[in-house]
């Protein structure tokens, strides 16, 4: 009995008030009333296309919509071919086209929100990564229209962290309020491989360990996790804080 009050009580603590913290926090800051009210326009994260020969390969993350935003992400490709003048940027979205293609602004604000880079590439590795991502947007298992749930997934996040997987030069993971990433797309229940180990109860509970997650628990797409190769806390719905080390 006293050991069951101890989990329940950390279950408390590790999800439901960081939780109950973020939604509070959002509430409380101020949001576009709808889609057509928000700012989706560049926020020049990215270098010009024109002004950058070489060739590059990001993963970028923003806070999405409406009460969602409190605690999930999405998360989208973008590559540039070397020497090309413009930049393609790949979303899975629940309307529109199956995979949307230049849908947005390669940096675009998402809900008026800020994007953030997750990871990146550029000139070699970039070039020998960019078939691997056409590849693996080719081959996403859930492309066609309808393949899309926000939860578990398949979503957004579902369709980015397959691409990543995939890559695995970019040597990153997606964000711990990327809501919908640890789902299996491919069916994979249990995985080995040289991310490390990771377990899915088909995306509505987890189990992560490796050099790039380090240690993570996934309950009902909210992740609390450790990485002490990185001096990283990985808060539920609040997101990573890195401190120095």
């Amino acid at each position: 009995m006293i050991a069951l009050r101890l989990v329940a009580l950390a279950f408390v603590l590790v999800y439901l008030v960081p939780l109950a913290l973020a939604a509070g926090l959002w509430i409380a800051g101020s949001h576009p009333a709808s889609w057509r009210d928000a700012d989706w326009t560049s926020a020049r994260l990215l270098p010009a296309a024109s002004d950058d020969p070489e060739a590059a390969a990001y993963v970028l993350s923003a806070r999405t919509g409406g009460l969602k935003g409190a605690v999930s992400e999405h998360s989208w490709i973008v590559v540039k071919a070397r020497c090309a003048q413009r930049y393609e940027r790949f979303d899975k979205v629940g309307w529109g086209s199956p995979i949307r293609r230049d849908g947005y602004a390669p940096d675009g604000r998402w809900y008026s929100n800020e994007p953030r880079i997750v990871a990146a590439l550029h000139g070699a590795a970039a070039e020998a990564a960019i078939p691997r991502i056409r590849a693996a947007i080719a081959d996403y298992p859930f492309a066609a229209r309808g393949g899309y749930r926000i939860f578990p997934g398949p979503n957004s996040n579902s369709f980015t962290a397959h691409v990543m997987r995939a890559v695995p030069g970019f040597g990153a993971v997606l964000p711990p309020a990327a809501v919908g990433r640890d789902y299996p797309v491919d069916g994979r229940l249990v995985r080995l491989d040289a991310d490390g180990f990771s377990a899915s109860l088909f995306g509505f509970a987890g189990l992560a360990v490796g050099a790039r997650t380090g240690l993570e628990i996934n309950i009902l797409g909210l992740v609390a996790g450790v990485d002490p190769l990185r001096w990283t806390v990985k808060v539920p719905a609040l997101g990573a804080f890195t401190y120095p080390s």
